[in-house]
């Protein structure tokens, strides 16, 4: 017998679920080390069957899960909505910036702002553009800058606690949530549509072989299964690779954003301010900038964000963003004050062009799942809860016809016609405009120029639609074209050790499990990698994960992973040059713990 704890809802009881499933599972993902030990056998599964099944307890996922049920209350009809989240509660893997445009939560929770407990109560009171020097800035007229890029009507949030708020919404309308709950395997009808996930698998030790604590986990069935799993989730990127959902479409593109939780001191706290930088300490080359929003309650949201699609493998974004805290501006904001938390987590960024179908048989991918981000205007979650809605809105009268496991093509067709894409469209081609002419020497006015006569004057592009070019890995170049990048060590005061802050993230993994970090071919970090690259993922990672130890004489080096510090960021598996790390889950409740991020 198998117990889950609910939030709220103490132990629920499934045993009476049980099947016994006749034939060996299959999975997709020929490198996934869990499935291929479990192949051969035959695995003895509780099944629990919902109507929907939505994998995330992000935006898009609960904004799904409330707006099926608002439906079934409209309709008088009854469906069952059940979400499973990897992180130990909602929200313990939320990080984003994060200025929230508030037409997501309008549309789906129209009278929010009188509901009790709201965390959305920092209103934008002002803000500002500049361009760093080493030692100075310029500020750019707000006036100037194209409307889409303002932030007037917007709030400064912490997704993390917006997610947790929605949870208990969604909580109250009935739906189901299973916190601490890996989907970790697809499964699929015999037709090849997607049937359901697998979900809570525990007690494999890191020698593959079953613990005495060992559970199989079990099924959670679906007519529909919506992936809402964030940036480049696991069960996404097989689904892609599937159902050929990026076929026709763009190279999908990626930034790494790295982000501190500061206390200032009360002085220098100006609940409603925001703040945008471009340049210092990044070159003109390389893509990327930084945020400060200022919170009602004295603390900032400190972020800085770099493209991955840099060629110098020299890079190390974590270095960057400590490097961009001493410049005089910055650091004087921090002195005196204190950093109580530290996370990373990559971004989509390919925008219109990199969409990909968002139907496959059996269900649909909403939110980053899919990627919805507007790159010049730095929001996505708006959109994330958008597209959760039209899914769930498609999902639910496919259920009310007595329909399963088909495609939803009412959804494709609300997003084709939706103000979601026609925003991306807008804003197509700031990303590939950065990148091909650089940050200040034409990349952001090209962008500017763009937006005002798209937006404003003539509503068509002139460059028309840009490609993005090479994979954001494919843009890395050899180490012998670049040099070294020197970045000074860190006071401890404001700027800080790789590791001492992921302390700061309270990542935590169970230790006696599989790593989670599969190498295709394990010979590749130190014969291809090293040699050519001066292997980035010692830099690129910003939770120390990977580290090429030696001799004190530099002979025989070999590639470790200390997969307990990963905060499941991604960026492994977007930037490798070789693409040879893949990202899989590991148990439930693993990773970090964001606080108010």
């Amino acid at each position: 017998m198998l117990f889950i704890e609910a939030p709220n809802h103490g132990a629920i009881r499934i045993g009476f679920f049980l099947r016994f499933l006749p034939e060996p599972l299959r999975y997709d993902n020929e490198f996934d080390g869990k499935a291929q030990r479990m192949e051969h056998e035959e695995i003895e599964r509780e099944s629990m069957e919902f109507d929907i099944v939505i994998v995330g307890a992000g935006p898009s996922g609960l904004a799904a899960a409330i707006r099926a049920k608002q439906l079934a209350e409209k309709n008088n009809n009854e469906i069952n909505v059940v979400v499973v989240e990897k992180g130990s509660e909602v929200g313990a893997h939320i990080l984003s910036g994060a200025v929230l445009d508030p037409s997501g939560l309008d549309a789906l929770l129209p009278g929010w702002r009188e509901m009790p407990g709201a965390p959305v109560d920092t209103p934008v009171k002002s803000e500002s553009f500049k361009i760093l020097g080493s030692a100075g800035s310029l500020s750019l007229p707000v006036f100037a800058m194209p409307p889409m890029v303002k932030n007037h009507g917007a709030y400064i949030v912490s997704m993390g606690n917006v997610c947790r708020w929605m949870a208990e919404i969604a909580e109250g309308m009935g739906v189901e949530i299973y916190p601490g709950m890996a989907a970790s395997h697809l499964l699929y009808r015999d037709n090849g549509s997607v049937r359901g996930v697998v979900v809570g698998e525990m007690g494999i030790g890191k020698n593959g072989e079953r613990k005495d604590s060992y559970e199989p986990g079990m099924e959670l069935v679906g007519k529909y299964i919506l992936i809402a799993e964030g940036v480049r989730g696991s069960l996404a990127k097989q689904l892609i690779q599937r159902f050929e959902l990026d076929a026709g479409r763009d190279t999908q593109k990626f930034g790494i954003g790295l982000k501190e939780l500061w206390e200032v001191e009360p002085e220098k706290s100006r609940p409603g301010h925001i703040q945008h930088t471009f340049g210092w300490p990044l070159k003109n080359d390389t893509g990327g900038g930084s945020f400060c929003y200022h919170y009602a309650d004295g603390t900032v949201a400190l972020g800085f964000v770099l493209h991955l699609n840099y060629k110098n493998p020299y890079i190390y974004p974590y270095g960057e963003f400590q490097k961009f805290k001493t410049h005089p501006e910055i650091a004087e904001l921090l002195e005196g004050g204190k950093r109580i938390a530290y996370g990373s987590r990559a971004i989509t960024e390919g925008g219109y062009q990199s969409v990909p179908k968002l139907v496959f048989p059996g269900g649909a991918l909403v939110g980053c799942s899919a990627g919805f981000v507007n790159v010049p205007r730095i929001k996505g979650n708006h959109n994330a809860m958008l597209t959760g809605m039209m899914a769930a809105d498609a999902a639910f009268d496919a259920v009310s016809a007595g329909r399963e496991g088909d495609e939803l093509v009412d959804y494709q067709d609300a997003y084709d016609a939706s103000p979601v894409r026609a925003e991306l469209k807008k804003a197509r081609n700031a990303k590939p405009l950065w990148s091909k002419f650089g940050t200040l020497f034409g990349g952001i006015g090209l962008s500017g120029i763009d937006l005002w006569i798209n937006t404003v004057f003539f509503g068509f592009s002139p460059f028309g639609t840009l490609s993005h070019g090479k994979s954001d890995a494919e843009a890395t170049e050899p180490a012998a074209d670049h040099k070294p990048v020197d970045y000074p060590r860190p006071d401890g005061v404001i700027t800080f050790d790789r590791l001492t802050n992921v302390s700061f993230s309270a990542t935590n993994h169970e230790e006696d499990q599989p790593a989670h970090l599969l190498l295709k071919d394990p010979s590749i970090p130190i014969d291809v990698n090293l040699p050519t690259y001066a292997e980035p993922a010692q830099r690129y990672c910003p939770a120390g994960v990977y580290e090429v130890i030696a001799d004190d004489d530099g002979a025989n080096p070999k590639f470790q992973i200390n997969a307990q510090n990963c905060v499941h960021c991604k960026t492994c598996d977007i930037k490798d040059p070789s693409q040879n790390i893949l990202w899989v889950t590991p148990e439930g409740g693993g990773g970090p713990n964001y606080p108010n991020m």
